[in-house]
């Protein structure tokens, strides 16, 4: 299993459009294969930034996610209320 941190920063104003746009992102990685869950976080004192943290079955199965078709849609939706690229890491347990 692997974690994927995904850091957004979104445009003042834009926050309930995000979070309209990131829900149907949810929707839809719900079916991706591989996807073990996730859970999004909002930094105490800045609405405008998030903090997404999924977990994969392994790096293919991201992989997979991150260049398909339907996450290309949803970012189309997304990538105009950001302020920034998003940032993504990789983690892996460390044994």
């Amino acid at each position: 299993m692997i974690k994927i941190i995904i850091e957004r920063r979104i445009m003042p104003g834009l926050e309930a459009e995000y979070e309209e746009v990131a829900r149907e992102a949810m929707r839809q990685v719900l079916s991706a294969p591989g996807f073990g869950g996730g859970e999004t976080l909002v930094e105490m004192g800045h609405s405008d930034r998030r903090l997404i943290i999924t977990t994969w079955r392994d790096l293919r199965a991201w992989k997979e996610w991150r260049d398909s078709e339907q996450r290309s849609r949803i970012m189309q939706d997304l990538y105009p209320l950001l302020t920034e690229e998003e940032r993504i890491r990789v983690y892996q347990h460390s044994y």
